[in-house]
């Protein structure tokens, strides 16, 4: 188990958004538990990436233990080109590979995600789902976001899905802080 000051940081390079990466993005399905070796060689390598991950508090023997785990399990997103490409297949970490057609859909999937990540929001991984009510999110931060709401209990969550993975993550959310997308 990693120390906190041990894992990887959420992005590389870490003052610089996901937005303004040069390249096109990739995303690397990595072999079992390797998202965050990855991310150490990615950063050795100087290859920009995002991986986004949230805490899961788990009690073991009467302790409680925080550990930082992947988002979505198995993925971690990189940009570049052919070198940076070829330069995530030779670190014998990944799968495979999966090219993004979509970019900018991606895009505008991934960056509400680090939104809230670097404003230390719980995020937390969700079930994909494919009925709902989509909203825009009309006010803070995430002003402009799409996504689906969900009651859980007493909370509203909005649900960020990453299309291409069939993949989604939820944050809280006031619910008078969102309208309805008439589609």
């Amino acid at each position: 188990m990693l120390k906190v000051s041990e894992n990887p940081p959420l992005v590389w390079p870490e003052e610089t958004s996901i937005a303004n990466f040069d390249g096109s993005w990739w995303v690397a399905h990595t072999k079992a538990r390797n998202e965050k070796a990855l991310a150490w060689q990615l950063v050795h390598k100087q290859v920009p990436y995002f991986l986004p991950m949230s805490w899961k508090v788990s009690r073991k023997s009467g302790r409680t233990i925080r550990s930082l785990m992947p988002l979505f399990s198995g993925y971690v997103f990189f940009c570049g080109g052919e070198n940076e490409r070829l330069e995530v297949l030779k670190t014998n970490r990944t799968a495979s590979l999966i090219q993004v057609v979509d970019q900018q859909r991606l895009m505008s999937e991934l960056e509400p995600i680090e939104t809230v990540l670097k404003l230390g929001k719980p995020v937390v991984p969700h079930e994909y789902l494919k009925v709902g009510r989509r909203c825009r999110v009309i006010a803070g931060p995430l002003m402009g976001t799409e996504g689906l709401i969900v009651r859980t209990g007493k909370e509203t969550r909005l649900v960020m899905q990453v299309e291409m993975l069939g993949q989604a993550a939820s944050v809280e959310i006031d619910y008078d802080m969102v309208e309805k997308i008439d589609e």
